[in-house]
C-alpha cells in the first residue's frame, strides 16, 4: 500500500489562483522523499491538502489507503505535521502541550503520559516539561513541534521547512533523530530550502514549480536530467537563476583576479 498517493489533484482559490496544477505523486512507506521548490510553487498547498486544512478541487489524496476527503480521519490519524510556523499556545506548559495533542488523536492517560516522558527525554526537553512553551529559545520551540507531531505516533511525518532558523548544532541533531525514525519505518516527506539538507535525508524527491511536479528522482538523476553536475545547480536550473552556479561564480572569480 502507497504511503502517499496524490492523483491529478488541483487547488484553485476563489481568487482565481491556481496552486496545484495536475499533481501526481507517490510515496513508498519507510520513504525518506524531499519536496524541492521555490516559495509559491504550491508545497505548503500540498501539505495542507493532505492534512485537511485545503480542500482539493478536483483530483484525490490517499495517505495509506484513505482518501483525504472522503475518509478524513482515518487519513488524519496517519499523519504528523511539524508545519513551519511555531503555531503552539503561548500558555500552555511542555507537557500540556503534548498531552492535548495526544487526546486530540484518542490516546489514553497512561498511553499519553509514557509517550509524553520518552519524547522530552528524546528531544532534551525534560527539565522544561513544566515551564510554559512561551518562554522556550527558538530552538527549543522547533524541537518541541517536531515531539508534538510524533506523539501520536503517525505512520507519515510530514516535515515543512523543519531546520529554518536554526543554528547548526540542531540541525544536525535534528537530521540524525529524523533518520532514525525514519530507519523505524516512519515515512517521512519534508520540504526544504536546505540542499545539502535534502541531499543528506532524501532518499527521492521531486522539483515543483507553478503549481506542477516537474522532475522527480534521486539527487543524481535529476541533476543528470538537467544536465548539470550537482543537485544545486540543477535546482538553479528550475528556478531559472543558472547564473548563479558555484561552478560559474568560481569562473568569474577567477577571471576577475587574472
Amino acid at each position: 500500500m502507497t504511503a502517499l498517493q496524490v492523483s491529478d489533484l488541483t487547488k484553485r482559490y476563489p481568487t482565481g489562483t491556481e496552486a496545484l496544477r495536475g499533481v501526481s505523486l507517490e510515496i513508498q512507506p519507510g520513504e525518506f522523499f524531499g519536496l524541492l521548490g521555490p516559495n509559491g510553487a504550491g508545497k505548503s498547498t500540498l501539505i495542507h491538502c493532505a492534512t485537511g486544512l485545503a480542500r482539493p478541487t478536483s483530483g484525490s489524496i490517499r495517505i495509506f489507503g484513505h482518501d483525504a476527503v472522503d475518509h478524513y480521519e482515518q487519513a488524519r490519524i496517519a499523519v504528523g505535521l511539524a508545519p513551519q510556523d511555531l503555531n503552539i499556545d503561548w500558555f500552555l506548559t511542555l507537557e500540556e502541550t503534548l498531552d492535548y495533542h495526544g487526546g486530540y488523536f484518542g490516546m489514553r492517560r497512561k498511553e499519553r503520559k509514557e509517550r509524553i516522558a520518552e519524547l522530552l527525554d528524546a528531544f532534551s526537553l525534560t527539565a522544561k516539561r513544566n515551564d510554559r512553551t512561551r518562554t522556550l529559545s527558538g530552538g527549543m520551540k522547533r524541537r518541541l513541534i517536531l515531539a508534538r507531531a510524533l506523539m501520536h505516533r503517525p505512520k507519515l511525518l510530514i516535515l515543512d521547512e523543519p531546520t529554518a532558523g536554526v543554528d547548526v548544532e540542531l540541525r544536525l541533531e535534528l537530521w540524525h533523530y529524523v533518520q532514525r525514525i525514519n530507519q523505524e519505518g516512519t515515512t517521512i516527506l519534508l520540504t526544504t530550502h536546505y540542499l545539502e539538507e535534502a541531499e543528506q535525508l532524501c532518499d527521492r524527491m521531486a522539483f515543483i514549480n507553478d503549481g506542477r511536479i516537474v522532475a522527480e528522482g534521486t539527487s543524481d538523476a535529476l541533476a543528470a536530467q538537467y544536465g548539470v553536475a550537482s543537485l544545486e545547480d540543477a535546482y538553479l536550473e528550475l528556478v531559472g537563476r543558472k547564473e548563479l552556479s558555484r561552478g560559474i561564480l568560481a569562473g568569474d572569480s577567477g577571471e576577475a583576479t587574472s
